[in-house]
């Protein structure tokens, strides 16, 4: 007993404290290739990783200490040659043995569970998709259409049963990853009667990802046909026009439902975040701020470094009192002429708040096609504009004279401020780092009506005031 004992207190820290690694060896008989390429799908792209060179008998030995997390690799010649096999619940050191003429027909597998299904079902489907080939050359139209049919069914049977006898290979649920979900929305409800558009439109939100195994991380690791187009459709098309408040709780199922996977729930975490972050849609400030306050203020992320989660934080705290709806903070300036406004005091029913510079390139752009829409319909809806010269330096204030000169700016409803003294640091309060900002203010309440304006949106926003 008591020299079992000393083997295990060896061994133990060993297995405890074992780094991680990959051993994979690829053998390709009749290979004249020098080198071969590793690499792996992630998202919507693929990444080389190494690198291992021919020992002159066609055998190729890829080594290293970093991890290979969950997903689908590949081996490639960067030419003709190109092989996917997986890592999946398997320490990484196994071997593949092909010939030149075909990698993944040929393939034989040492040392992996996972890739042997793999490779069986690969060579299957393969065998499907060139009787498919070959018949579309011999059989007629009508033919072959009822051929193409018969072999859909064959195809789909053996989906089916790789997903039912072999549920833990990462194949079969990739494969179940790709179920059309769409197809799978109900028309009717329990009692018979029918669902209505928006009830199987709620149905679909929710249901989206029934299929997508968001708790595995080999999910992200995949080709975009699996899961990034997917997750873009849900985002970008069947997420457009719809308001903050249903979007936050949906982000949040799928976020939350990744947990137990820490890659994807990383990766959720920054795509997200990133895309609000970046979104010119202005009510979708919200969403960031959202994500922001639920997952980076609650110390969720913990793989960014302390200053960028605090600066992710700070953003959102400030972005949080910009928000559509919410009250503007007040802003106290002198125009050209020396003279105090308060964005409070505006008169008229509604404000433009405008931060511009006449150095900025796209502000030399937006701000005179924004001042001709403004023209156009200031007397008519009221409007006024408070407009802040964010470089208030002697030799910019020069440039924006003459700038607002040749553009004749000169609405008596279009303030123009120099931004130089106020009463509040404005390019804090208002998060000023890029320009042009623009604002629509309502002067009763003083909140924002709408922001991230070009002349087009005006234009568009203008009418529904009519």
């Amino acid at each position: 007993m008591k020299r079992i004992l000393v083997i295990l207190l060896f061994c133990l820290p060993g297995m405890l404290f074992a780094k991680p690694g990959y051993k994979l060896t690829l053998q390709v008989d009749g290979c004249s290739d020098s080198s071969i390429l590793l690499g792996y799908y992630m998202a919507q792209e693929r990444y080389v990783i190494d690198t291992a060179y021919n020992n002159g008998r066609g055998k190729f030995v890829f080594k290293g200490d970093k991890e290979l997390y969950p997903g689908l690799y590949f081996f490639t010649n960067n030419t003709d040659r190109f092989v996917e096999f997986v890592i999946y619940n398997e320490k990484p050191t196994f071997t593949l043995h092909t010939d030149h003429r075909n990698w993944t027909t040929n393939m034989s597998v040492k040392g992996s569970h996972q890739n042997e299904v793999f490779f069986n079902y690969q060579r299957a489907s393969d065998k499907l998709y060139k009787e498919m080939v070959e018949a579309k050359g011999t059989l007629d139209s009508a033919a072959f259409l009822e051929y193409r049919r018969n072999l859909v069914e064959r195809m789909d049977s053996l989906r089916d049963v790789i997903i039912r006898e072999q549920p833990d290979a990462m194949i079969a649920k990739m494969i179940r990853a790709t179920t059309v979900v769409e197809d799978k929305v109900p028309v009717k409800h329990p009692d018979g009667t029918q669902l209505t558009q928006r009830e199987r439109y709620e149905y679909l939100m929710a249901h989206y990802f029934d299929y997508v195994p968001l708790d595995d991380d080999f999910i992200i690791r995949t080709p975009k046909e699996i899961f990034y187009r997917r997750y873009s459709d849900y985002l970008d098309k069947y997420m457009r026009g719809m308001p903050p408040e249903e979007i936050c709780p949906l982000l949040d199922n799928i976020i939350d439902r990744a947990e137990p996977a820490p890659q994807v729930y990383q990766w959720l975490i920054n795509n997200l975040s990133e895309k609000f972050l970046q979104s010119n849609i202005m009510v979708y400030d919200e969403v960031y701020v959202h994500l922001v306050q639920r997952y980076f203020s609650t110390g969720k992320v913990t793989w960014l470094s302390p200053s960028a989660i605090d600066m992710n934080v700070e953003r959102a705290n400030k972005w949080e009192r910009l928000l559509v709806g919410r009250e503007a903070p007040e802003l106290i300036l002198f125009d050209t002429m020396r003279r105090v406004h308060s964005l409070h005091h505006m008169p008229g029913k509604y404000t433009l708040l405008i931060f511009w510079s006449p150095t900025c390139g796209h502000c030399r752009e937006v701000i005179p096609a924004v001042y001709d829409v403004f023209n156009q319909m200031a007397d008519s809806l009221d409007i006024t504009a408070f407009a802040i010269l964010t470089e208030p330096d002697e030799h910019t204030t020069d440039k924006w004279k003459k700038f607002l000169a040749e553009h004749h700016m000169t609405n008596p409803r279009w303030v123009n401020m120099s931004g130089g003294e106020a009463n509040v640091d404005w390019r804090e309060v208002y998060d000023i780092e890029t320009t042009p900002q623009i604002y629509l203010i309502g002067n009763t309440d003083h909140k924002f009506l709408a922001k991230k304006l070009n002349a087009d949106l005006l234009r568009q926003i203008c009418q529904t005031l009519k």
